[in-house]
C-alpha cells in the first residue's frame, strides 16, 4: 500500500469510495455532494489535500483535508473513507499520519478532526463511527468539543411544514417582505452576515443562493435585510445558516424563513432536513418539530512544535 494525492480525475472513484465505506444512509446517499464540497468546490478560497491509499492502483481509502482559510496554522481532516474489506489493517492511520505531516509542512500546528467552513459535510466525527473514534484516540488527538446536529421530518403532517402564509400576511402589515434571495441580493445579504454574525456565513450563503439543490430566503422591510435562512450549501439535506437581526428577534420572522426552505427540501423529494451545528434547539424543536439525533465529537492535535 502507499500514500498518494489525488488528482480530479479520480474524484469519481472517490464517489464510489464513499458510496461504499460510509455506513449511515443518509451520508452515503449524499456521497457525490459532500465530495463535490469537500474536495472540489473547497479549493476555491483554501488548500485542499487529497490523499488516496492506493494498492495496485485500487483505491483502498481516501482523506480530504484543507488548511483553514482564517487562520492558516489549523489544519482540518474533512473526510476519512476506507474501504470496508480494509478496515482495521492501518488504512486509516496512514492516512492520518500522512495528513499531519503535509498540512504541518504547509504551516499547520493543529490538526482538528472537524468541519471546516464554510466547506463542510459535518461537523466533526458522528459517534456512531466509533472506529474512527478509537483510531483519534489511538493517534493522539483530544476532544474538545461536541456538536449536534437536529433532524426534522419534511413528511406530510409534519409541523416543519406547517403553512406560512398568515404569518407572512401578518409580517407585511408591519412591512416586512418575505421572498427567495436571487443572485442579485447576494452581496447585500453577505454583507448583513459579516456585519451581524461574523464567521464564515458569507461563504455558506455563497454556496446556497441559486446554485441547484440550495436556496436562501430572506426578510426585508425598505430595501433593509432583517434576516436570512438558507439550505443546501454543502449537501442538500442539510438546512442553514439561519440568522436574524437583533432588532428583529422575536417577531416570528426565523419560523417563516426556516419553515420556507424546509417546504423547498421536501418538494424536492428530501423526508428528513438536517440542522447542522445547532445552537438553539429549542427554536427549532418547537418551530419544526425538529430532535437532537446526530452527535459528533470533535477533536484537535497538535503537529508542529509545542
Amino acid at each position: 500500500m502507499e500514500i498518494i494525492e489525488l488528482g480530479p480525475d479520480r474524484l469519481p472513484e472517490v464517489v464510489g469510495l464513499c458510496r461504499r465505506a460510509l455506513d449511515l444512509p443518509e451520508d452515503a446517499a449524499e456521497a457525490p455532494a459532500v465530495v463535490a464540497t469537500l474536495a472540489d468546490r473547497a479549493a476555491a478560497d483554501r488548500t485542499v489535500l487529497r490523499l488516496g491509499a492506493v494498492r495496485d492502483g485500487a483505491l483502498l481509502g481516501v482523506l480530504v483535508g484543507s488548511l483553514s482559510a482564517t487562520d492558516p496554522r489549523l489544519g482540518h481532516v474533512d473526510l476519512v473513507a476506507v474501504a470496508p474489506a480494509e478496515r482495521r489493517r492501518g488504512v486509516g492511520a496512514a492516512l492520518l499520519t500522512e495528513a499531519e505531516t503535509r498540512l504541518a509542512a504547509l504551516g499547520a500546528s493543529e490538526l482538528l478532526l472537524a468541519g471546516n467552513p464554510p466547506h463542510y459535510a459535518w461537523p466533526g466525527i458522528d459517534v456512531r463511527y466509533t472506529p474512527a473514534v478509537c483510531a483519534a484516540l489511538r493517534l493522539g488527538y483530544r476532544q474538545d468539543r461536541t456538536a449536534w446536529n437536529m433532524t426534522a421530518a419534511l413528511t406530510e403532517g409534519s409541523p416543519a411544514l406547517r403553512p406560512t402564509e398568515a404569518a407572512e400576511q401578518r409580517l407585511a402589515a408591519h412591512g416586512v417582505t418575505v421572498r427567495r434571495a436571487e443572485p442579485a441580493d447576494l452581496p447585500a445579504l453577505t454583507a448583513f452576515a459579516r456585519s451581524v454574525f461574523g464567521g464564515t456565513w458569507d461563504g455558506e450563503l455563497a454556496g446556497s443562493v441559486g446554485r441547484p439543490d440550495a436556496g436562501t430566503h430572506l426578510a426585508e422591510r425598505d430595501g433593509e435585510i432583517l434576516g436570512f435562512a438558507a439550505y443546501g450549501s454543502a449537501r442538500p439535506s442539510w438546512f442553514g445558516p439561519m440568522g436574524t437581526a437583533p432588532a428583529a428577534e422575536g417577531s416570528g420572522i426565523g419560523g417563516v424563513l426556516l419553515r420556507r426552505c424546509l417546504r423547498d427540501q421536501a418538494a424536492a423529494g428530501i423526508v428528513a432536513a438536517q440542522i447542522g451545528w445547532v445552537g438553539p434547539v429549542p427554536f427549532y424543536s418547537g418551530v419544526a418539530g425538529a430532535r437532537i439525533e446526530r452527535v459528533f465529537f470533535l477533536y484537535r492535535k497538535a503537529i508542529k512544535g509545542a
